[in-house]
């Protein structure tokens, strides 16, 4: 039984689709941006669309960004030998805010998971294959601690090993299972200063 009209019903439902975002918090949601004033509800619909359609691939790391290049690939002060290849562009922001890293990132938005069908031509990997060819010193793999994860940089490490590159993998300061967007930074840095050769 619906307890409410179906216009509420359906921003309910809309808000549940997110992730994170369960019954009670999509209830809350929809009922705050019921009762926000017509002018801020119209900014958040327009900040959410205009985004969208702005947000596309950083052409270096494949960062989501609104620029060509996005400002750590365009960076001078940025030491663009030594790449550390993540997941998503969460965990490339929760090294970010180590403020410790001063090298650049390759974002692969995925892991490989042959049981849910992503293999490696899902994911960015030819991007970082291609960016090899540059004066590249170092990668480190900073992939989660999952099986996806650890999947990932084992085939990223057999790729890269007969180019004579440095492959460093993060230290085990991360949990197992963990996702680095949740792990607080003093956390990260001890894992990226503990990181050990593949």
């Amino acid at each position: 039984m619906n307890y409410y009209s179906d216009a509420i019903t359906n921003l309910i439902e809309e808000f549940s689709r997110l992730p994170g975002i369960g019954a009670k918090s999509a209830q809350k949601l929809a009922f705050h941006v019921i009762n926000m004033p017509d002018d801020q509800v119209e900014k958040l619909a327009e900040t959410i669309l205009t985004t969208k359609k702005k947000i596309h691939y950083c052409k270096e790391c494949c960062t989501l960004t609104d620029q060509e290049i996005c400002p750590i690939c365009a960076s001078s002060k940025r030491d663009h030998s030594v790449i550390m290849v993540v997941e998503n562009t969460r965990d490339l922001a929760a090294y970010e805010k180590t403020g410790k890293f001063e090298g650049v990132y390759h974002v692969l938005h995925g892991a490989i998971s042959p049981m849910i069908g992503i293999g490696p031509n899902d994911i960015r990997l030819k991007e970082l294959i291609t960016r090899l060819q540059g004066d590249v010193k170092e990668i480190i793999l900073a992939t989660n601690s999952s099986l996806e994860g650890e999947t990932t940089a084992m085939y990223i490490s057999k790729l890269v090993k007969p180019t004579g590159i440095k492959i460093t993998k993060i230290a085990s300061g991360v949990p197992v299972g963990g996702d680095l967007e949740y792990i607080d930074e003093v956390t990260l840095l001890r894992a990226l200063e503990g990181r050990t050769e593949m």
